[in-house]
């Protein structure tokens, strides 16, 4: 960040069932009737996914709502697709929205939502259309001056078409490479990066606070992060803590806790994404009052030429056969405030090239050749390139793009509403044709405020490019600052950032 020291339960059987009051006529009687089916798809501890549908036995529909109550009164709806979903003690209501409201005779509707459960999780015994049990058979009805009435709600810019993917609850995290504009499984599946950010590697080893902040993470705090349906975990990592030139703890100490947590999230269905956040480097300069240490306690411009390569020769070496695992070579590159935007040209060579660059004091090693440190060692993981700017500007991405024997590389692009890149407008321009031709993964998103209107937009267009994104940070250092999605490791979500984040991304898929 800028400037910042299938389970079906065994009750979940088909359920015929009749409901759904008719278009309504004054001139004829209405034949209503349905037949629906109730499936606990998955289930984790405390958690599961649902899935509701209904095909319609009488008249055309021009509006319908689904009603059923739960048996047990621990059983809560928390966030649900293709309906408006309420719920009011054990009952809860689907309504239509407004680009499924027509359903033909014999036409079906499949909703789904996510929930929680306490002690059981039991399968509702009755469901109901538009006021009528159902009973698998049409009925006639008297004719009827009242039509049911139609929710007021707001249809989606595109209508959603797949379920979200539940919280990974089995399975190693999958392998992943590049494919043209996309990250994909072995098996060539599409795969975007969606999760969050993990900080505190950075900062707490040379701020005598351990690796983690004092809380390292166990089972308990990833499976949190499963009902959020996290599939993507960016860990911010500390250079010399990790090489053991300073800080405390540092070296293999530090290391096997990151090692641990790779291995806890992978073996979860996780991916983790290892990111050099803070590094070495004397800087003096402007763009950054926090960051004159010559040690790793700030963020450079750029990496160091003296420790940067070392650096991700040793993560590669740890997680080289391990593809589940990402890596982000540098968090936030910044040459162009530190040389005051003298040139575009020579900036983005910076970036590339390395050396000496205009305003920084020390030697870079640029993006080619911390490449060329990951590849050296056999390692063929897919990397993360951010670009100038605090890597919110990709504008020149494509023309400066290292060589890769792996051919595995991505645009990392990093947004907060105060960063100059930070509407639909200029995302259409500067990031939508990097998105066309190489994957595009918002490594961090997040606004300063604890709200959640900002990354809504961010997260709407990223959706409809096919661009991945984690929010900044899985962390509860309290929301006044903004950017924080949690109260405590159980993953309870702060008010507004962190439910808003929460809930939106139980309604998508990686």
């Amino acid at each position: 960040m800028k400037h910042r020291v299938a389970l079906v339960a065994a009750a979940a059987t088909g359920l015929l069932t009749t409901g759904a009051v008719a278009a309504v006529s004054t001139a004829s009687a209405a034949t209503a009737g349905c037949s629906a089916t109730y499936t606990v798809v998955s289930q984790w501890q405390g958690g599961f996914q649902g899935g509701v549908s209904f095909t319609n036995l009488g008249d055309p529909l021009t509006a319908w709502k689904l009603e059923f109550t739960f048996p047990d009164a621990a059983q809560k709806v928390s966030q649900g697709w293709s309906a408006t979903w309420s719920q009011s003690g054990p009952a809860v209501t689907a309504t239509n929205l407004s680009w499924n409201n027509n359903v033909a005779t014999n036409g079906s509707v499949s909703l789904g939502f996510v929930g929680s459960w306490g002690s059981s999780n039991p399968s509702p015994a009755s469901f109901k259309v538009n006021g009528v049990t159902c009973t698998g058979s049409p009925t006639t009805t008297p004719p009827t001056t009242t039509p049911p009435t139609t929710p007021p709600t707001t249809p989606p810019t595109t209508p959603p078409t797949t379920p979200p993917t539940t919280p990974p609850s089995g399975g190693s995290a999958p392998t992943l490479k590049v494919s043209g504009n996309k990250i994909v499984t072995a098996a060539g599946t599409a795969y975007r990066l969606l999760g969050v950010n993990r900080a505190s590697a950075e900062f707490a080893c040379v701020q005598g606070k351990g690796v983690f902040d004092g809380a390292q993470p166990d089972q308990a705090s990833v499976d949190a992060m499963k009902t959020w349906n996290i599939h993507v975990v960016r860990i911010p990592v500390n250079e010399q803590c990790w090489l053991g030139t300073n800080g405390t703890p540092s070296g293999a100490t530090y290391q096997q806790a990151v090692k641990d947590y790779v291995t806890l999230l992978v073996a979860n269905g996780i991916n983790p994404i290892i990111d050099l956040h803070w590094s070495y480097g004397s800087y003096s300069g402007g763009g950054n009052g926090n960051c004159t240490d010559v040690n790793a306690t700030c963020q450079k411009p750029m990496p160091d030429a003296q420790y940067a390569p070392q650096f991700w020769t040793g993560v590669a070496n740890a997680f080289k056969g391990n593809n589940a695992v990402l890596f982000d070579l540098f968090n936030e590159p910044w040459p162009d405030n530190a040389d005051n935007y003298a040139s575009a040209a020579n900036e983005w060579k910076c970036w590339r090239d390395g050396g000496t660059c205009g305003g920084i004091t020390y030697q870079v090693a640029g993006m080619q050749s911390l490449v060329n440190a990951v590849r050296g060692t056999g390692a063929t993981n897919v990397i993360l390139l951010g670009g100038l700017a605090w890597s919110n500007d990709l504008t020149q991405w494509l023309t400066y793009k290292p060589t890769d024997s792996a051919g595995n590389l991505v645009a990392a692009w990093h947004v907060y509403n105060f960063n100059s890149c930070a509407n639909t407008s200029c995302w259409n321009s500067q990031i939508a044709p990097v998105a066309a031709q190489v994957p595009v993964v918002a490594g961090e998103i997040g606004q300063n405020s604890c709200a959640h209107d900002f990354i809504d937009q961010v997260m709407a267009w990223a959706d409809s490019h096919n661009v991945g994104y984690l929010a900044w940070t899985w962390n509860p250092w309290g929301c006044s600052g903004g950017n924080v999605l949690i109260q405590d490791y159980s993953g309870t979500p702060t008010d507004s950032y962190g439910s808003g984040f929460k809930a939106h991304l139980l309604t998508v898929n990686p």
